[in-house]
């Protein structure tokens, strides 16, 4: 993608199931669970970089020893800061103590982050500000174990307003007003309800209070815990957590909006929020790493038994389908086809824009995120150019000769590296302020390969949001090798609504597809369609979530997909801009067909899987029609 739209959250979470000394021997380590932490953490990087953090659990240390402990760090390279943190005391600790260091028994003992469990976590921050005490895991401590609560997650609630009232109805009084922080409280209160029923069961039944706590330990209901918890949560969520007293446990939303996979054998038990990360750590293939399923929770007791709980009925799936068009890496088996024929799929409309005209078409792409896309793209056009040639070979009628034979086979689309990402400068102003001076400089251009006023450059991006970087960059790096016409290609469709589970997408006015349609709408003489819209959604303003419509669909109704194209187009043009400017979006059918397993399209589309979705875009209008910025939700 072109423009600095922030990843979703990542989680890492490991269980080793057979004692530190195992893996010792095996491994010449007792820091295998750590060190395998750290890879799940780095190969998601790409996930949050705004903080990353980690907590580690000893498993049944003996009482007046720590068995939580955690580190989270905001600094540039929080991964990295992180476990340096934790390598820069250990470095220490066997300079002094060079013969105890390397026996597990005794790291376990004295080192902090020795242990048998670790959950970590790599943050990108929808809400609150980017400090420290934003940043994943957080705790809910305790001094019984097994009421001692640590979670992490990547996840968006749209209703974090009604959560939090029901949190105060129960007599409690919540730090923030976060979704986090409701999330907490709210599995924290059901595992805190748990212990106390178990604790009364096992007191009537005469057991004395050091043997209740071993049997609460034992018997918690884990997926009754997660059940009542999540029952009101709408949103996207893949939540992870451990109970101090050594279960830990990961549940998915109903819908699969969010991500979550796991891999286990009689070592270990590993989850991450990608697949390829996990095969590429744990070196296993495609089919030994499992998804989460949509509404289950997967949960590790503390004994090394992994069961499979439905906590939420499963409802229709509708994974993020913006994940495999850009979030997710790419190395994912599934992901990397879907997004060649995202590619492939738009092959024949490309050729029709340029009249099949070869010669004077080069073919492109902005790196790094639309490679792939732009690979699927090549073998469609490949594939039609075959068939040119086949037609061509057949009009002859039987007149071929050696040179005919050699001009039409020796017929290949061109293909140019166009645009040339500066990653260092791209990092250096990735913030907002100052950011359109600098920004025309994010991409170089390859100069000579384009023949002055005469060739077409075909150029395919993943995505097109608020379309900033395309006015004030690319347009311009591109109008500069002179070409006739300059056709951007984006293997996403039209992003038309915000996002409320955990994209950076939240305000309709920021977006390139919305704007142009208001802009036809001022043109046309439509004023009254958006002040419809705008009296239906305050006329919903107090209605409960699930009474809510989409009204802003009306705001699209009007006018074709390909007219609201040209107007972006037109929009987005840079002034000093010389060639022709077209813009050619993915359809949603072509979405569909390229990941039909992954059918949540509401940025394009409007159908949101939650009632909450319509609360979000409703109050996301009323925001934009009077003039406020800021997220609605």
């Amino acid at each position: 993608m072109s423009e600095l739209i922030k990843h979703e959250c990542g989680v890492a979470m490991i269980r080793l199931l057979k004692p530190l000394d195992f893996y010792k021997q095996k491994y010449g380590t007792w820091m295998y669970g750590l060190n395998k932490l750290y890879l799940l953490m780095e190969k998601q990087h790409n996930r949050g970089q705004d903080g990353a953090g980690l907590v580690s659990l000893k498993i049944d240390n003996t009482p007046g020893q720590e068995y939580l402990d955690r580190y989270r760090s905001v600094k540039v390279n929080p991964i990295k800061d992180t476990f340096d943190h934790i390598f820069k005391h250990y470095k220490k600790a066997e300079k002094k103590n060079h013969d105890n260091f390397s026996n597990p028994e005794w790291a376990k003992k004295h080192l902090p982050f020795a242990a048998e469990a670790y959950l970590g976590h790599l943050r990108y921050g929808t809400f609150g500000r980017n400090s420290v005490e934003f940043v994943h895991p957080v705790m809910r401590q305790n001094n019984w174990r097994s009421r001692n609560l640590v979670l992490a997650g990547n996840f968006n609630l749209t209703n974090t307003d009604e959560l939090f009232n029901k949190l105060v109805d129960l007599g409690q009084h919540p730090s923030a007003y976060t979704d986090t922080v409701t999330i907490l409280e709210k599995v924290g209160h059901f595992l805190d309800q748990e212990n106390e029923q178990k604790f009364r069961q096992y007191k009537n039944e005469s057991y004395s209070n050091q043997k209740i706590s071993p049997l609460i330990e034992k018997n918690l209901d884990i997926q009754q815990i997660l059940e009542n918890a999540s029952r009101d949560w709408d949103g996207g969520y893949t939540v992870a957590g451990m109970i101090g007293h050594g279960d830990l446990f990961v549940t998915r939303d109903p819908w699969g909006i969010r991500p979550a996979f796991y891999y286990h054998d009689d070592e270990i038990v590993v989850v991450a929020s990608e697949r390829p990360v996990i095969q590429t750590v744990m070196n296993v293939k495609y089919d030994k790493v499992m998804e989460v399923n949509p509404g289950e929770a997967i949960i590790v007791r503390k004994n090394g038994k992994i069961q499979r709980e439905i906590v939420r009925v499963p409802h229709k799936r509708k994974s993020c389908s913006f994940e495999r068009i850009y979030f997710s890496r790419g190395s994912d088996r599934d992901i990397y086809n879907e997004r060649k024929d995202l590619g492939r799929f738009l092959a024949p409309i490309l050729l029709e824009k340029v009249n099949y005209d070869f010669p004077n078409t080069v073919f492109s792409y902005i790196p790094n995120t639309s490679e792939t896309a732009f690979y699927g793209m090549m073998e469609g056009v490949r594939a039609h150019l075959l068939e040119w040639k086949k037609q061509k070979i057949k009009a002859l009628n039987g007149g071929l000769t050696e040179e005919k034979i050699t001009e039409i086979i020796s017929v290949e689309p061109r293909i140019e590296k166009i645009a040339i990402k500066d990653v260092k400068l791209r990092t250096f102003i990735s913030g907002d302020n100052g950011r359109n001076d600098l920004v025309a400089h994010v991409y170089d251009v390859t100069y000579g390969v384009v023949k002055n006023n005469e060739d077409t450059l075909v150029v395919i991006d993943d995505s097109i949001v608020r379309g900033t970087t395309l006015k004030q960059s690319i347009l311009r790096i591109l109008d500069r090798l002179n070409p006739k016409k300059i056709i951007i290609v984006s293997s996403a469709p039209q992003i038309r609504y915000p996002d409320c589970y955990g994209i950076d997408m939240a305000e309709l006015g920021k977006f390139a597809a919305f704007n142009a349609a208001i802009d036809l709408l001022k043109n046309t003489g439509k004023q009254q369609i958006i002040d419809n819209v705008y009296r239906k959604c305050c006329e919903q303003r107090n209605l409960p979530k699930e009474e809510i419509v989409n009204y802003v669909k009306e705001i699209y109704r009007p006018f074709t997909a390909e007219e609201i194209s040209a107007k972006i187009a037109e929009m987005l043009k840079p002034d000093d801009c010389h060639a022709d400017v077209e813009l050619v979006y993915q359809t949603i059918e072509n979405l569909h067909k390229a990941s039909p397993e992954h059918t949540g399209d509401w940025y394009f589309t409007g159908n949101y899987p939650t009632p909450g979705g319509n609360k979000v875009v409703n109050t996301s209008f009323i925001n934009y029609y009077e003039g406020k910025e800021g997220r609605a939700y």
